[in-house]
Parts: C-alpha cells; structure tokens; sequence
C-alpha cells in the first residue's frame, strides 16, 4: 500500500500536474487511487468576506506582494528608485494636469509590467526547473512587456519634455 502523499500533492493532482515527481515515482500519480484521492477531497470552506473585510484583507495581500517584490526582484527595486526621481520631477515639468497624468502614469505602467513580469517569471520557476521552450517563451514575453513599457515612458517624457507635437 502506498503511502499517502501530503495535502499539497492533492492539491497538484486535482489541479492535473502530474509532473511532480514524488507521485510520479510512487507511482500514484495516474492511478485509480489518485482518482479516488482527489475525488473524496473536499474544498475548504472559506467565510465570504464583504465590504470593507474584504478590501482590507486585499490590501494585506498587495502590500505583501508589493514586499516580496521589492525584496526579490532587482529591476523592480531599480524601477522605484527611478519613480522616486521622477515622479516629483513629473509634478515639475508637467505643465497641464493631463501632461502630469501622462508622465506619472507611464512611469505606473513600467512598475505594473514588471510586477506582472515577475509574477510570470515566478510561476515558471515554481513549475520546474526541467527547460521547455514555452517556459522560456513565457519569460521573453513578459519581459518583452517591460521593454514596451519602458519605450512608452521614454517616449512619453520625450514627447512633453521637448513640446513636440503632430
């Protein structure tokens, strides 16, 4: 008789990753008993949380999110400490409130992309560390989101600083 695999492996094989390699070796991992493992599981109740609980606990969730990046991630630290030059050069140079909106929120676009990109990146690392070309795939992509955003910043300063127009 196998053992049984902890809780988390539950949660893997009912969500179809059967690439972990615990339940794979065990041999468990497309066996009847899995099916009926993951059949028997039952999802944990949680209080529906409403109106201010609920905005409260999603701040909670976002600080923490906005910590682990920051401890975490170079480019994302790099990129704040850039926002905190610029964002008030932003309410200095900006000369109408439209221009100040567009040079404060190319610069929130940069530090959204890369907490996106991280995520992503996260994800992937989490999935494995085996190489698959949709796993690079993914990585280039969200990474080529920062360079987007990166561009549209430039260009918007670019752009207001210099009084072009078309």
């Amino acid at each position: 008789m196998n053992p049984t695999p902890p809780k988390l492996a539950f949660r893997r094989l009912a969500a179809g990753d059967s690439t972990n390699r615990t339940e794979t070796n065990r041999g468990i991992a497309n066996s009847p008993e899995a099916a009926m493992m993951i059949s028997d599981k039952k999802q944990p109740q949680t209080s529906p949380l409403t109106g201010l609980a609920r905005l409260w606990r999603a701040l909670v969730y976002s600080l923490a999110g906005l910590r682990a990046a920051w401890r975490g991630e170079a480019a994302f630290r790099q990129e704040v400490i850039i926002c905190l030059v610029l964002v008030p050069a932003a309410f200095w140079l900006g000369g109408s409130k439209l221009e100040k909106a567009l040079l404060l929120g190319s610069l929130l676009l940069v530090l959204l992309t890369e907490l996106l990109n991280s995520a992503i990146e996260t994800v992937v690392d989490r999935l494995g560390e085996d190489y698959h070309p949709l796993s690079g795939r993914a990585k280039d992509l969200g990474s080529a989101a920062v360079f987007i955003a990166l561009i549209n910043a430039a260009v918007v300063w670019l752009l207001i600083l210099t009084g072009a127009e078309f």
